[in-house]
């Protein structure tokens, strides 16, 4: 049987469900890059990530917020709102994480050509994301369509 439910008619508990997931996941991810066992485990990771990780953490903490609002509230303007902020903090990760390049492959494969095309694409799909929002945040405001106010 395919499921014929859209975004639009998912129930607001399931998202709210999703929201509280996210905010645990980010918590657990938080930590365990922070505290135990730390990025510094990571083999091809260099000392340099230290100049990343502020806005890691930023984004982590950004998604938290984030989700709680939306938990709380479970309104499209908040979400859009919501979503465009960690989407901006996201691509300014990004545009560090480019600039810096905090990695160290092993030779062999060309793993920092892999990893540059996939923090392209994930630029490219950052921006994406943040025109969509602002569409949906103009729309919500406007009140077209908001079904979920």
């Amino acid at each position: 049987m395919t499921s014929t439910a859209s975004p639009r008619t998912t129930s607001s508990a399931s998202r709210r469900v999703g929201y509280a997931v996210s905010v645990a996941i980010n918590g657990v991810l938080l930590y365990l890059v922070n505290v135990w066992p730390g990025w510094q485990i990571i083999p091809f990771l260099t000392e340099d990530f230290r100049d990343v990780l502020g806005l890691v953490n930023a984004s982590l903490i950004a998604g938290m917020v984030v989700n709680l609002f939306n938990l709380l509230l479970d309104w499209r303007s908040v979400r859009a709102l919501g979503d465009l902020v960690t989407l901006a903090i996201g691509l300014a990760g990004l545009v560090l994480f480019w600039q810096v390049f905090p990695f160290d492959f092993p030779d062999g494969f060309d793993w920092s050509l892999l990893v540059r095309i996939v923090i392209v694409l994930a630029m490219v799909g950052t921006v994406i994301g943040i025109i969509v929002q602002v569409v949906t945040l103009i729309r919500s405001l406007a009140g077209s369509g908001d079904a979920d106010k």
